[in-house]
């Protein structure tokens, strides 16, 4: 499998590579916009699986080029793309009434529109039977318990969610399948920054060993679902 995974430098997109790479079969191009991740990441893929076919690039998936600069680098290692994995994103926790315009624009360009920017430059690229993954959250799931001082976040997520469900009409077709995982917490370094006193019950390499797994074979089952991935109930 030729694999495209975005914000891989940590958290659940550092440890769904380090799933991906166990086979050698799969050449992975791991995205980020922390070098000096990229290359422990590298240096730990190349520990755990010598014979590994890992890639990475510097790259921001809002503001950076793609036609002149992460295209043509896909191109040349990959030449196709079966799996794509939206997993970059970011989180800010504040009140609702102490956000401004900013905030919003913020959380809708981390979590929204560089997704857009992904797929809409990949799809010439992607093969039939092809899946691309968006990570969501919980937060945008509808129905599920909310929390305070994450209104634009999950705003975000809610609007990623929505476009995964278009999508996959859209793209169906090009046999290209589009699901969400609406992920509840994890354990990474985005959730303790965000809230320093809460322990999640999932570790890290056991949510990005989910998503890894997913990605590899859930579009077998599924396609324009939002799936939520939590234990809370709703």
């Amino acid at each position: 499998m030729n694999i495209v995974i975005t914000g891989a430098s940590s958290g659940v997109g550092f440890e769904a590579v380090l799933e991906l790479i166990l086979n050698s079969n799969n050449k992975v191009v791991a995205i980020a916009r922390t070098a000096n991740k990229l290359k422990t990441l590298f240096d730990i893929a190349k520990g755990l699986n010598p014979d590994c076919t890992l890639y990475s690039t510097q790259f921001d998936i809002v503001h950076d080029d793609y036609e002149g600069g992460l295209v043509p680098f896909l191109k040349q290692r990959l030449g196709t793309v079966d799996i794509l994995i939206n997993n970059a994103g970011a989180l800010i926790n504040k009140p609702f009434m102490e956000l401004d315009q900013i905030d919003f624009a913020e959380m809708l360009q981390s979590n929204l529109l560089g997704h857009i920017k992904m797929i809409q430059n990949l799809v010439p690229l992607m093969n039939e039977n092809s899946h691309i993954v968006n990570i969501g959250s919980m937060g945008g799931y509808q129905g599920s318990a909310k929390f305070t001082g994450l209104s634009a976040y999950s705003a975000s997520k809610g609007a990623l969610h929505v476009m995964t469900e278009c999508l996959a009409s859209e793209l169906a077709e090009q046999k290209i399948n589009v699901n969400c995982l609406a992920l509840g917490s994890a354990q990474t370094e985005m959730l303790e920054k965000a809230f320093p006193d809460f322990k999640s019950p999932v570790a890290a390499f056991e949510m990005g060993k989910y998503i890894a797994q997913f990605a590899l074979t859930g579009h077998k089952f599924f396609n324009g679902k939002i799936i939520p991935v939590a234990h809370s109930t709703p």
